[in-house]
């Protein structure tokens, strides 16, 4: 049986028990202003350590290793809750000093991801208030965008990167929307208030089905005033039957990459909800941790895993607005949410068939920063290590219990998902907020140091979902580091 068949199966049985019940996430928290570390509270396989390397970073996001194999960490600068800082890249010291290397405009937050090749570091720029960019940073500090303008301005912004051998920048811009239509959820995020007119950008042309939503217009703030809205539109613009939306490139919901050097971004893959991990495995095949549908919005969808990618053809379309992996929402029901509509098809023509996924993740997990193990001295080579950043309960939809929150090994070959760094401390996990212990928060990036002998684990901090929505905690952010004892 394959792993989404058995997700599937359990996503049916406690659909019921979902609707029952309150929800139970692990950032439903009253969130603190100080965080206990210990790393004796995190579970790792018999014969791994975990260290403490750094602590007190803000929203870090990313690390990647210079030519001296020194740990530099991407401090996001923006956090969902609508709280913005400075985006920075800082060098970790001997003893956990953070050194600066480049700070960025407030305006170019979040910084979601680095890597290091060839004497420079190569970051994403989220963009949320200025658009993307991929901007390369050399040991001076000089910023130098080699990509600008990407379509991030919505809910999902550009992320990665990970520089190939063959001197190519991958990075992945997620959508505007949850599912295709923008609506009052995108104004609750905070960004259809700055932006009313953006919207989904594909990278080849679709034909519509027309489908419309009618909802309240928070813009006008009116009491009565309603907006009607179509797939890939500003909000407030319906669609017809049969039209088409023209593609154009930069686009978002994407894999794309640019020389190292600058130059046009190339079209890898698109129809991906908001590809956020990028890691090549050892035979130079490009795999992709992308977060799926919430059940949210305009067009909520329940019951969808994050998804595990292995991108063998580029070009491909990978399923979004309407498939999940490679089945459609209209799948035997499935993916319709407790009392409400199914989410009806936005295409009236697919662009291919989807191909299967390399595995499916828990629902709202929030696969993030992936890398490949790639030696016998650590340990499951060719296996990928996921952070799973945890669920954002009850904003993206209710779940009975607390969801990610810890490093996964996958073996894209079958598809079987295994526990790697998980905290102790509960019947069932958490972060080391709602467990009130010393483990993980929110891990958001794995990555192999350049021995391949030191996983380092990228903890974005504190993170409650209140009533007033996601409620981060500044400077709570800590790089952890996991070594096989015999490898020390």
């Amino acid at each position: 049986m394959r792993p989404i068949l058995c997700c599937a199966i359990l996503a049916s049985f406690a659909c019921g028990c979902t609707a029952l019940a309150p929800s139970k996430g692990g950032g439903q928290v009253i969130p603190s202003a100080s965080r206990r570390v210990n790393p004796a509270d995190i579970a790792v396989p018999p014969g791994y350590r975990v260290e403490v390397v750094a602590t007190g970073l803000n929203f870090p996001t990313g690390v990647a290793f210079d030519d001296q194999n020194r740990p530099c960490v991407t401090e996001a600068g923006y956090s969902y809750g609508e709280v913005f800082t400075t985006p920075r890249l800082v060098r970790i010291e001997p003893g956990g000093r953070l050194a600066p290397i480049a700070t960025g405009s407030p305006e170019a937050g979040p910084w979601n991801g680095v890597d290091f090749r060839d004497g420079a570091f190569f970051v994403a720029e989220g963009g949320e208030k200025s658009g993307g960019r991929i901007s390369r940073i050399d040991a001076n500090g000089t910023i130098t965008p080699i990509v600008r303008n990407l379509p991030s301005l919505g809910d999902h912004h550009t992320n990665g990167p990970v520089v190939s051998a063959d001197g190519y920048v991958y990075f992945g811009v997620g959508t505007a929307t949850n599912s295709g239509i923008v609506g009052e959820d995108n104004f609750h995020y905070g960004w259809l208030k700055r932006v009313p007119d953006f919207h989904d950008v594909p990278a080849r042309a679709v034909k519509l089905v027309g489908h419309n939503v009618t909802t309240d217009n928070p813009v006008t703030a009116e009491q009565g005033d309603t907006a009607t809205t179509g797939a890939y539109v500003p909000f407030g613009t319906p669609t017809q039957p049969g039209q088409v939306i023209n593609g154009r490139m930069p686009c978002n919901g994407a894999v794309m990459r640019v020389r190292a050097t600058g130059g046009e971004p190339e079209l890898v893959a698109w129809g991906m909800r908001n590809p956020y991990g990028l890691a090549f495995d050892a035979e130079g095949k490009l795999l992709v941790a992308e977060n799926q549908f919430d059940d949210r919005g305009s067009r909520p969808v329940w019951g969808a895993g994050d998804l595990l990618w292995r991108i063998d053809r580029p070009g491909l379309w990978y399923g979004w607005p309407d498939f999940h992996g490679d089945r459609p929402l209209a799948w035997k029901d499935h993916y319709q949410p407790h009392g409400k509509d199914a989410p009806r098809p936005l295409l009236a023509e697919r662009p291919n068939d989807p191909p299967a996924p390399a595995a499916v993740l828990g629902v709202h997990a929030s696969a993030c920063g992936l890398d490949v193990s790639r030696t016998d001295a650590f340990g499951f080579a060719g296996q990928a290590m996921v952070a799973l950043f945890g669920d954002m309960a009850p904003e993206v939809g209710k779940v009975l219990e607390p969801v990610g929150y810890a490093v996964v090994r996958v073996d894209p070959s079958s598809g079987v998902i295994e526990s790697f760094a998980v905290n102790r401390g509960g019947k069932t996990n958490g972060p080391a907020s709602k467990l009130k212990t010393g483990g993980l928060e929110r891990p958001i990036a794995a990555r192999f140091d350049r021995t391949g002998t030191a996983l380092y684990v990228v903890d974005f901090g504190q993170l409650a979902i209140t009533p007033t929505g996601p409620t981060p905690v500044q400077k709570t952010g800590v790089l952890w580091r996991i070594t096989r004892e015999a490898a020390r």
